[in-house]
């Protein structure tokens, strides 16, 4: 059905949208205080279990993502994550000026891998 280059555009594109999050998670590892705190002021209930839960499903979900293995169910995950982690660290409506740009342009980065992950369920199912 794919010839050795659509396989190659279709390993580069799960390399991309999955290996986001997989570095995503680990950086997150090492801004837990900082990332849980954070969470903590938006009113996340056990903030720190969310977070460790969050990481978790970035990184595997990520992974499995780049590995092509449940790739339909893995991309939902993160689509799932993202629909929840969005609004909460990327809340341009509270901010203004260039802190308010920098939101929206996170905001617009997360719809888009949004749009990138419905697009791999669609190739995968």
């Amino acid at each position: 059905m794919f010839s050795n280059f659509d396989s190659e555009i279709l390993f580069a594109a799960r390399l991309l949208l999955g290996g986001a999050f997989v570095f995503a998670g680990l950086r997150n590892i090492q801004n837990a205080a900082l990332v849980s705190q954070l969470m903590t002021t938006r009113g996340v209930p056990q903030a720190r279990l969310v977070l460790w839960l969050g990481i978790v499903l970035q990184i595997i979900a990520g992974a499995l993502v780049i590995a092509g293995i449940w790739t339909a169910a893995a991309a939902a995950c993160l689509i799932l994550f993202l629909v929840f982690a969005t609004p909460m660290f990327h809340n341009f409506w509270d901010h203004q000026g260039p802190e308010r740009a920098s939101r929206i342009n996170g905001f617009v980065g997360n719809v888009a891998l949004t749009g990138g992950f419905l697009a791999l369920i669609a190739q995968s199912l």
